[in-house]
Formats: C-alpha cells, structure tokens, sequence
C-alpha cells in the first residue's frame, strides 16, 4: 500500500474501496473481501443505505481500529448545523465505531447554500476529536473558496467525479495549490468505457496488466486517491495489484490525452437533491 499524508498530518491508504450501489446485505462480504486481500481504507454514506453492513464487516474482521481508515459522509438532507452534527451521531451508531476517520460533506447543493454551516459542524466534530479528518465531495472551485475564506480548518480532500475521459485539470491544479487532495469517485468511468479504450488496451498489454488496473496506476502517479468499487472477489483482488508496476511518462501522457471533460454524474452546481 502507498499512503498520502493529507494537509493535517493525517496518513491516508492511497488506494480504497467503495461501496456506492452496494446493498446493505451485500455489503458485509465485499467489505470483507476488500479487508482480506489488503484494502485498509473503506468509503461509505449514509445514502448508500449500507454502513451497517460495512460496520459488521469491520467488526467481524476483528483488525486493530487504528489500521484502517473509514470514511462516511453526510446526505444532501441532512445539511445546516444541527442537522450534521446530529446525522453525524447517527453514522457513527450504524457503523459501530467511536470515531471515523473522515467526514465528508457529500454535495454543496447550493441552491440551498447549507454547506458553510454544514462544514463548520464538521469543524466542531473535528476539534472535539469525533473525525480524524475534515473534507468535501463534488466541490466546484467557487464552493471551495467560500470555505477557505469563511471556515478555519481547511478540507483535506474533494473527492470528485474523475477518470481519463475527465480528468479535472483545473479543479486538481487548484486543490494542489491549496495543499488539498482530490479523490476520484466512478474512477474507472461509470460504465467502463474508458476501459474499452485503445490507448488503454495497449497499454495494459504491454505491462501485462488489466486496463481497469493501468487506470487506477494512471491515478496513483497523478497522486490521486483512489477507492475502486467492486462486488466481485477476482475484481477486488486485481483491483489492488496495482503496486508492482509503474506507467512510463510518455504512457501517463497518452492517457491525460484522453480527456475529453465528459461527465457520468451530475454537475455540482446542478444536484440540489434532498
């Protein structure tokens, strides 16, 4: 496992495992499997409806807490101060644990224009010591510099829609200079299109390595963090065997070619769900 060291002195597995559209009752094995084959961070939500199933797979492990590194997230309804703090309870009770290691807010929904308060219950959650760590998903450049300016303890992550057919060149090089990582949800591209690429395909051959393991490669030399998602055991496995190789500089290039700035998911500015 590479680890990152995120802007609060925080080391975080580069590589983890997600569990968005897994069902609660599915949940308990493919989180078990992850932890079998060597994944020590997992990422869930409370609207993925499954961190019961995660947190039984975490207890059922029977691994020292302080080895692995959970993430969960509060729900575009549960936004504003209280709300938070008290969803916040509420993962936290399903999952079985004292603490996570990072709290998440998981859209700035800013048609409702919540997630300055929002984020300042994560702060408080923070400083009482309730999260190792602080952060935001799917945050455009302007979301982030309400909360540099208006907030006091900086997110150390966006984890965000990226892939090589959007590689979010822009909103990386403004996270970058504000010391803040970005993590890559649908990294292999929702539908796996990407996959079917030709640059891609004849990169893989070449390293004898799967196309969907040379993309999650392409992310780790772009110091991305990375949570792969998968229900099946075989694809989990080789969804981690991504450390024995390194992609060339002039291969990094064909693939950072690949971008066309093509979403699966919704724009930010536009998912005011509740």
């Amino acid at each position: 496992m590479e680890y990152v060291t995120l802007n609060n002195g925080l080391k975080m597995p580069q590589l983890g495992f997600g569990v968005w559209q897994v069902p609660d009752d599915e949940a308990t094995a493919a989180v078990a499997n992850a932890l079998k084959a060597g994944y020590r961070s997992i990422d869930t939500a409370m609207i993925y409806q499954n961190e019961k199933g995660v947190g039984k797979a975490i207890k059922d492990a029977g691994l020292p807490r302080e080895e692995l590194f959970i993430t969960t997230k509060v729900w575009n309804s549960d936004q504003g101060y209280e709300n938070t703090l008290r969803a916040f309870d509420e993962s936290l009770e399903r999952l079985g644990l004292d603490y996570v290691d990072l709290y998440l807010i998981h859209w700035p929904t800013p048609q409702f224009d919540e997630y300055v308060d929002t984020y300042k219950a994560l702060e408080k959650l923070y400083n009482d010591g309730r999260v190792k760590a602080i952060g935001v998903c799917n945050f455009e450049i302007e979301h982030l510099e309400r909360l540099l300016s208006e907030c006091d303890v900086k997110p150390v992550l966006n984890q965000v829609e990226c892939h090589p057919y959007l590689a979010q060149t822009e909103l990386k090089a403004f996270c970058e200079k504000h010391d803040i990582f970005v993590e890559a949800w649908s990294p292999l591209d929702q539908g796996g299109e990407v996959l079917q690429d030709e640059t891609v395909q004849k990169i893989a051959e070449a390293h004898q390595k799967s196309p969907a393991q040379v993309v999650l490669r392409w992310h780790l030399q772009n110091q991305t963090i990375v949570i792969p998602k998968s229900v099946t055991p075989s694809r989990i496995e080789e969804n981690f065997q991504v450390f024995d190789f390194e992609l060339s500089s002039d291969e990094m290039e064909q693939i950072h070619a690949l971008n066309k700035n093509r979403r699966k998911g919704s724009h930010p500015n536009e998912m005011n769900v509740r």
